[in-house]
């Protein structure tokens, strides 16, 4: 832990440095590849959408001793084959079982089926379903939930940073947290629930967090970088995100460690449910916002500015600057105040 601080330190100094904005085309190179590979695995494998949004019947039964897939499926498909039966243990005496839509009679059939080869009371046996016009409202609210939040995201990033270049970096950051997210949840697949959407919009809000807190340091860092002859402009930004490095990252962890025991608890002991599907993509989209701050918003920040006459000029002033003082084009040791 001491070693952690210490490097913390180092990199707040400017000691040490993570060469975020230095090598900010192999960072970008890399989470162009992710988001890639995010949007074309889903075209493969598609999403494993919960009931919620595609529509079915759902079979809860308590107090069973044998919580295996075989037993539940191999029952229901003896009854109504084809019905695509899965099955999720909810607890150590609980199953819940989703199929495909059936009809007022197969549904009693199966809860009879049931309450028989899984020995319990017929009380212990319930059953709900969701048609298609429920799924394709909770899918047409889902995404308008989302294009309403990254539009107003955009124009409080906007206004905040009174500048469309941060607030471009910041939006795209976030977009490659949402299909990367997305891409992981197709290829493990992952439930698609309400549940895990609700978790998801809180995700994009702290990566929104995450990102204000590097960026204003970054902002501090340029303020006056047209006077600055010590430090090129993509230098000034690289040690702002260094000078958070660390505090992004014991936030993250503060973060993760609380949803991973949340999820451990919703997966081992209390089976599968809201809590897992929040917890899960809280857990995924925390570990996802946290890398896309540091090395995908920052460094494409420092991108979109590159090419401005202003931030050319000064760029070239800190290097003949320092080739006229004999030393090489590279950025001397600073300290915390600058």
């Amino acid at each position: 832990m001491k070693r952690f601080f210490a490097w913390g330190n180092r990199l707040h100094n400017g000691e040490s440095s993570i060469p975020f904005v230095g090598k900010a085309k192999l960072w970008l190179g890399i989470a162009g590849v992710l988001v890639l590979l995010s949007l074309l695995v889903p075209l493969v494998a598609g999403f494993n959408f919960g009931i919620a949004f595609r529509g079915g019947s759902q079979f809860q039964v308590d107090n069973v001793t044998d919580t295996s897939a075989a037993k539940g499926e191999s029952i229901v498909n003896d009854v109504v084959p084809n019905s695509e039966p899965r099955l999720t243990p909810t607890g150590e005496t609980g199953v819940k079982i989703e199929t495909n839509q059936l009809s007022d009679a197969q549904m009693q059939e199966v809860r009879d089926a049931l309450a028989t080869g899984y020995s319990v009371n017929a009380e212990d046996v319930t059953s709900t379903f969701v048609g298609p016009q429920w799924g394709a409202d909770v899918t047409s609210k889902m995404i308008r939930a989302l294009v309403i939040f990254v539009a107003i995201a955009m124009i409080v990033m906007a206004l905040y940073f009174r500048t469309w270049k941060m607030s471009l970096a910041a939006i795209i950051g976030l977009f490659v947290v949402m299909i990367i997210t997305m891409g992981i949840y197709s290829a493990t697949g992952f439930e698609v629930t309400p549940e895990a959407i609700i978790g998801f919009l809180t995700v994009l809000s702290f990566s929104l967090y995450d990102t204000v807190v590097v960026f204003d340091k970054i902002r501090e860092n340029t303020a006056r970088y047209q006077d600055n002859r010590r430090l090129k402009f993509s230098e000034l930004v690289n040690l702002g995100v260094n000078q958070t490095t660390v505090r992004s990252i014991n936030t993250s962890v503060v973060s993760v460690l609380p949803i991973a025991s949340i999820l451990f608890i919703g997966v081992f002991l209390l089976g599968a449910g809201t809590l897992v599907d929040i917890s899960l993509s809280l857990f995924i989209g925390t570990i996802v916002a946290a890398a896309s701050t540091l090395f995908v918003a920052s460094p494409l920040y420092a991108l979109l500015r590159s090419n401005e006459p202003a931030v050319k000029e000064q760029e070239q002033a800190v290097r003949e600057l320092r080739l006229r003082n004999g030393s090489e084009d590279v950025p001397p040791v600073i300290h915390a105040e600058i």
